[in-house]
C-alpha cells in the first residue's frame, strides 16, 4: 500500500513541473515564426501526457484512502467480535485472526505488527473472563439448576430418585420440595500442542452430595466431583485419562429432572463415573467414521467403606483394571445423526473370603434417526458382576452387616447374571422445542436370586428388577435458558415382597453460562 505522504509529494513535484512546463509558451514568443508550429505540438503532447499522468495519481490516492478505510474497518469489527462473542463459541473455535493460515487469506498489504496488536487484544479480552496462572486459556461453565417436584410413593433420594421403596411405617399422602443441588460446575483447560497434539483438561463439579452439620443444609448439598480428565487429541488419534462416565456407555436420556444423576441410573443406564486410561483410533470415510476404543478402568464394585478407612474392592485385590474395548460407527450429519457402537468389558475380582469370580458383560448402543423429527436412542447390557457402573438397583447396607456383606453378600451377587437397557424417543418440534419419552429397566436372574436368599437373607432385600417411565417436555427459548415439566414413574420389585411403586411431577428452570 503506497503512503499517503508520498504521494503527496510526488503530487507536488508533478505540478513543479507542469508549471515549468507552462512557462515554456512565452520563451516561445521570442522565437522566429517557422519554429513555432512545431513547439505547439509538442507542447500540447507534453500537457496531455501530464495530464493523463495527474489523473492516473488521483485515481491511486482514492484506491489507496478506500484500502486504509476499509482496513480500519476490518480490524474494528475483528476487535468487537472477540470481544462480544459467548464463552461457548470461543471453546469450539479460536480466533480467526490468530490462525495462520486465515491471516494469509487477508490483504497482503497488512504488517506483521497489525496482527500482534489484533493477537494481543484478543489474549486480553479471554484473560478478562477467566483469569488463569499460566498462560493458557481456562473456560468456565455449568448450570444453574432448579428443581421443584411433587412425589406419591416412596423414593431412596428425595432430590435426585433413582427407585422406589416399601413406604413408611406412618401413612402419608405425598411430598413436595425443591431443590438447587443438581446444578453443575465446570472449567475447562485448553493447553499447549504436545508432540502434534491439542491438550485439553476437563473439570466438572455438582452439589448433590449428603450434607452434614447441626441444621442439616439439604438445600445447600455438598460439593462432589463428577469429571476430572486430561485429554491428548491429534487428527485421527486420542488419548484420555482421568475420572469420567464409562467410554463404552456414551449415550445419555434427554432430563433435566435427573442430570447430576442421569436418568435410567438403577434402571439400565451404566453411568457410574469411574477413573482410567483409554486410547481411541479413527479412520474417517467420505461420509462416515469408524472408531475403535480401548481402556483399563479402575474394577470399583462391591466395597464398602466405613468413616475412617478405605478397603480395596475385589477388583483392585487381583492388581488387575477392568479392561474394555468399544467398536462404533457413525455418520458425518448432525441433523440426522446415526450411530451405533458394540462393547465389551472384564475384570478379574478377589473377595475378602478368598473366593475368585470375574465380571464381565456386552454393551450396544444406538443414535438414529426415524424421520426428520423423531429420532430413536438407547442401550442395552447383559452380562454379571457389573453393579457398580449403576444400571441395577443396590441394596442398602446397615454399618452393622458390612463383614457379612463383604464375606458372604457380594461374591453372591457378582455371580447373578444380569441385564439392562433403556431407550428414548425424540420428537424435535423446532429448535426450542422437544418432546421425550423413555423407559428402562435392569434386573438380575430372579431365580438365581430367589434360591440364594434362601441361604443368606439379606438378599431378601437385593430389588430383583427396577423399572422407569419418563415422559418431558424441554423448551429453550434462547441459548443460555432452558425450561422443563416432567413426568416419571418407578417400579422396583424384591425378591418375595410385593412391588414398590411411586410417582413425580417436576419442574425445572436452567440458566447455562
Amino acid at each position: 500500500m503506497r503512503s499517503i505522504h508520498a504521494i503527496s509529494l510526488r503530487s507536488v513535484l508533478c505540478l513543479l513541473f507542469s508549471g515549468i512546463v507552462l512557462g515554456m509558451p512565452v520563451q516561445a514568443q521570442t522565437q522566429t515564426d517557422t519554429g513555432e508550429a512545431q513547439r505547439n505540438a509538442d507542447l500540447s503532447g507534453k500537457i496531455e501526457a501530464l495530464t493523463r499522468s495527474v489523473e492516473r495519481m488521483q485515481s491511486e490516492l482514492q484506491q489507496s484512502r478506500l484500502e486504509i478505510q476499509q482496513l480500519r474497518e476490518m480490524i474494528a469489527q475483528m476487535t468487537q467480535h472477540q470481544s462480544n462473542a459467548p464463552a461457548v463459541a470461543q471453546e469450539k473455535t479460536q480466533p480467526a485472526f490468530a490462525q495462520h493460515q486465515n491471516a494469509e487469506a487477508l490483504p497482503a498489504r497488512v504488517s506483521e505488527d497489525d496482527w500482534q496488536i489484533l493477537n494481543a487484544r484478543v489474549e486480553e479480552h479471554e484473560q478478562v473472563k477467566v483469569e488463569s496462572s499460566s498462560k493458557y486459556r481456562l473456560k468456565l461453565s455449568g448450570i444453574v439448576l432448579f428443581n421443584a417436584f411433587d412425589t406419591s410413593g416412596q423414593l431412596d433420594n428425595f432430590d435426585a430418585a433413582t427407585m422406589a421403596v416399601p413406604p413408611l411405617a406412618y401413612e402419608y399422602k405425598g411430598s413436595l420440595g425443591a431443590s438447587f443441588r443438581q446444578s453443575l460446575l465446570g472449567l475447562r483447560g485448553i493447553g499447549p500442542t504436545l508432540a502434534g497434539a491439542t491438550t485439553t483438561a476437563d473439570l466438572q463439579m455438582d452439589f448433590l452430595n449428603t450434607a452434614g452439620g447441626t441444621y442439616g443444609g439439604v438445600g445447600a448439598g455438598v460439593v462432589g466431583l463428577r469429571t476430572a480428565r486430561v485429554q491428548f487429541d491429534w487428527k485421527q488419534f486420542s488419548i484420555t485419562g482421568g475420572l469420567e462416565t464409562p467410554f463404552f456407555s456414551p449415550n445419555s436420556p434427554s432430563s433435566y429432572l435427573s442430570l447430576a444423576i442421569p436418568a435410567f441410573s438403577s434402571a439400565g443406564n451404566l453411568w457410574n463415573w469411574t477413573p482410567g486410561i483409554r486410547a481411541e483410533r479413527r479412520f474417517d470415510f467420505t461420509s462416515a467414521e469408524i472408531k475403535i476404543q480401548g481402556g483399563l478402568l479402575d474394577s470399583i464394585g462391591y466395597s464398602l467403606s466405613s468413616s475412617n478407612m478405605r478397603l480395596p474392592t475385589p477388583g483392585e485385590s487381583t492388581r488387575q483394571p477392568l479392561y474394555a474395548v468399544r467398536l462404533s460407527g457413525n455418520n458425518k450429519m448432525e441433523d440426522h445423526s446415526i450411530s451405533f457402537g458394540l462393547s465389551g468389558v472384564y475384570s478379574p475380582l478377589r473377595f475378602a473370603n478368598g473366593q475368585e469370580l470375574s465380571a464381565s458383560g456386552a454393551i450396544a448402543d444406538w443414535t438414529f434417526p426415524l424421520s426428520t423429527k423423531f429420532q430413536l436412542t438407547g442401550a442395552f447390557f447383559a452380562g454379571k458382576g457389573l453393579d457398580a457402573f449403576g444400571g441395577l438397583p443396590l441394596p442398602a447396607v446397615q454399618p452393622q452387616d458390612y463383614a457379612h456383606y463383604l464375606y458372604v453378600s457380594a461374591p453372591t451377587l457378582a455371580a447373578i447374571p444380569e441385564i439392562g437397557g433403556w431407550s428414548q424417543l425424540k420428537f424435535i418440534l423446532n429448535s426450542r422445542s422437544e418432546f421425550n419419552a423413555a423407559a428402562g429397566v435392569g434386573a438380575r436372574d430372579s431365580a438365581r436370586l430367589r434360591t440364594s436368599a434362601g441361604l443368606d437373607p439379606f438378599l431378601l432385600a437385593v430389588p430383583a428388577s427396577n423399572r422407569v417411565y419418563f415422559l418431558n417436555y424441554i423448551f429453550r427459548p434462547r441459548g443460555d435458558l432452558v425450561f422443563s415439566a416432567e413426568y416419571r414413574r418407578f417400579h422396583t420389585t424384591e425378591v418375595l415382597a410385593g412391588p414398590s411403586v411411586a410417582g413425580q411431577v417436576g419442574l425445572a428452570a436452567g440458566f447455562l453460562f
